[in-house]
């Protein structure tokens, strides 16, 4: 079955440039909803560059302390 979806056009040529070879537009739109092509955080291990890791650091520390006591619902 077939739908008719409207895209901005920045939308549309963004997912113009995100095709390979002959993939239909539901390709690409499928391949990248399943996240074919994520990269592994260990990718980017190293490769900070900003001059605030302290900060960063402290910010992560905060944002676990606060969440420490929160109940997970599923």
């Amino acid at each position: 079955m077939t739908k008719v979806i409207s895209l901005s056009n920045d939308a549309y040529k963004t997912l113009k440039k995100s095709k390979r070879g002959k993939e239909s537009f539901s390709d690409v739109i499928l391949r990248l909803i399943k996240g074919e092509g994520k990269v592994s955080l260990i990718a980017f291990a190293g490769r900070w560059k900003g001059g605030d890791i302290k900060e960063v650091f402290n910010i992560v520390r905060k944002n676990r302390e606060a969440s420490k006591g929160r109940e997970v619902k599923m």
